[in-house]
């Protein structure tokens, strides 16, 4: 990240290795084609856990073809087109032949998107993003229905036990709590919806509350006391929440949680499932990963964002490290904050970036991540007048995207409240239009056990539209298509030597629906630093199935690339060669 001028861009470790995957795999049966990578590439053998996605929600007949091929149902799904089924490795061929199989992949592990840290100071995160603007409107997210499909949401003070409406364990644990064990899921819900019972009184200096701590919340648990789960488990969640949107009012699901990418969105079930609660009509928040400090392919963290935030309907969210200040200018991108494009799509990930990096929320005594980080208890004197300066009973810390995501969700939330009737799209368009985008262009991190020091810059890879600010987006009227895909995140390409900004062809290119188009600014002001990346950094050619793995042989200079005037995001029909990054 020492350069203002990059060539050969190198998109990372996982890139290329998903790349010589491809390219090297020999799958030695017909249908190859609907089997994921990793899944051929493994040569299983025996019972393998797996999802086939079929042509439409699959009924008796379906289930079937799986299990006259010596499969059982492990899970069913209400909206989603396919199941989860533990099958013989050996029937996986004859099975991808089927013509109404659409592909198979494993019922993959993933995980929270949280880290440890050393609790310093308050960073008055609600102020940060302008939520006490909303507060001051009368807004609190009252009536919405927010769903978060995590570890559980344990008992706390500050969660009214009236706004947790509805609650369901996908994990299997022990008599089927929903009670979170791992505490992810109690401190993401505290950020969405605490209402800051504990830390409201006479003897108390500062409020904890949620960013729409009048919200309802839909607990759906579905990673375990160690904050892991599987694909199958978070899909089942999604499905439930999009049967349930209309008994709950859900808006708004939060996903604080991830894993590699493996394919295409288009092909990934946790991406179609999103997409399918996003179609439904429900805002769908994913956190984008904490690997931008992954710098073994000389990537500096470039092309991390983790699945299923590489979808290009949901709103990604990275993290924001605000220093402590109440000030949005002093603030600079958390290091660990999973950079874009998306590998295989290239999609220009992060959507927008909130506070993530020691986040205050709750806890209960007891949760796994409080017995491995004592330490993140906060001492009492921090928002008490009259304190022993005790580690506090109700408030920890955790860093990472897991705690900016819930923050976008309560801003959407708020945005719900004020305007019904705003579509997934809408409420997307308007929070990455009227995101800050006066950021420091260039920072970086010394971490202390390593001494390794980090470099990042306020590029579209990394803050994409910009940081969140509630007070704006609420204010913003643009009424954008409502049209469902018409704010999908765009992909990127090299054209002349520049970045070219690109619609997603599946859906938008071209269209009358096209948010990137040319008769709205999405902002103003330059979004990039004076470099993107390091000297030697991969990108794709666009097909992941190609030999070559350069971006282009053009030079890229970061200062020209703008998230502002030269960048138009309408309604009218676009040729994707005028939406340019660069000089034009």
């Amino acid at each position: 990240m020492q350069t203002k001028r990059t060539q050969n861009i190198l998109l990372g470790r996982t890139f290329l290795t998903i790349c010589t995957l491809i390219l090297g795999a020999s799958l030695a049966f017909a249908g190859a084609a609907k089997v994921s990578p990793d899944l051929g590439r493994n040569n299983a053998s025996g019972q393998i856990d797996v999802i086939v996605q079929f042509n439409q929600v699959p009924t008796a007949a379906y289930h079937n073809k799986v299990m006259s091929r010596g499969g059982t149902l492990k899970r069913a799904y209400n909206q989603f087109k396919g199941g989860a089924y533990t099958m013989p490795a050996s029937a996986l061929a004859d099975l991808a032949a089927d013509p109404d199989v659409v592909y198979i992949s494993p019922d993959r592990r993933l995980s929270s998107s949280s880290s440890s840290s050393t609790p310093i100071v308050n960073d008055y995160h609600p102020a940060a993003i302008n939520a006490p603007a909303a507060w001051a409107e009368g807004l609190s997210g009252a009536g919405i229905g927010v769903a978060v499909i995590d570890s559980g949401i344990a008992s706390n003070l500050d969660l009214n036990l009236l706004n947790l409406v509805y609650s369901h364990d996908f994990t299997g644990s022990f008599l089927g709590s929903a009670s979170d064990q791992y505490g992810h899921g109690t401190h993401v819900s505290g950020i969405i919806a605490g209402n800051g019972f504990q830390s409201t009184g006479l003897f108390d200096s500062y409020t904890f509350r949620g960013v729409a701590y009048n919200a309802n919340l839909i607990n759906l648990r579905v990673l375990d006391q160690n904050g892991a789960g599987t694909d199958s488990e978070v899909i089942a969640a999604i499905d439930e929440a999009i049967s349930l949107r209309s008994r709950y009012n859900i808006r708004v699901i939060n996903l604080s949680l991830g894993r590699p990418v493996w394919e295409s969105y288009e092909q990934d079930p946790l991406c179609q499932a999103v997409e399918q609660a996003w179609k439904a009509g429900i805002v769908v928040v994913v956190a984008a990963g904490n690997y931008g400090r992954d710098n073994n392919a000389g990537t500096e963290g470039y092309g991390t964002i983790t699945a299923p935030g590489n979808d290009p309907y949901v709103i990604t969210v990275g993290a924001m490290n605000t220093l402590g200040s109440l000030s949005r200018t002093k603030a600079v991108p958390a290091s660990y904050s999973s950079k874009g494009p998306t590998l295989f799509d290239q999609v220009i990930k992060p959507d927008l970036v909130a506070p993530g990096n020691r986040i205050i929320s709750l806890f209960s005594a007891g949760q796994t991540l409080s017995q491995q980080y004592p330490g993140n208890e906060i001492p009492t004197s921090l928002y008490q007048t009259i304190s022993l300066n005790l580690p506090s009973s109700s408030y920890f810390i955790l860093s990472g995207t897991s705690m900016a995501a819930p923050m976008v969700s309560g801003a959407a939330a708020l945005l719900l409240q004020k305007n019904a009737s705003l579509t997934p799209d809408q409420v997307k368009a308007r929070l990455m239009k009227s995101a800050f985008k006066n950021l420091v262009q260039s920072s970086s991190a010394t971490d202390p056990a390593t001494g390794i020091v980090y470099y990042d810059q306020a590029d579209i890879f990394t803050v994409g539209a910009g940081y969140l600010d509630i007070q704006a987006a609420l204010a913003n009227t643009d009424l954008a298509p409502s049209t469902t895909g018409s704010a999908m995140s765009p992909t990127a390409e090299v054209s002349g030597g520049g970045v070219v900004l690109v619609p997603d062809g599946s859906s938008v290119l071209g269209g009358s629906s096209v948010l990137w188009g040319s008769s709205v600014v999405w902002g103003s002001s330059v979004l990039w630093g004076s470099n993107v990346s390091g000297e030697s950094v991969l990108w794709g050619s666009g097909t992941l199935e190609g030999e070559s793995v350069l971006w282009g042989s053009g030079l890229t200079e970061a200062d020209s690339v703008l998230w502002g005037s030269s960048v138009l995001w309408g309604s009218t029909e676009v040729d994707p060669d005028l939406i340019v990054y660069g000089d034009n």
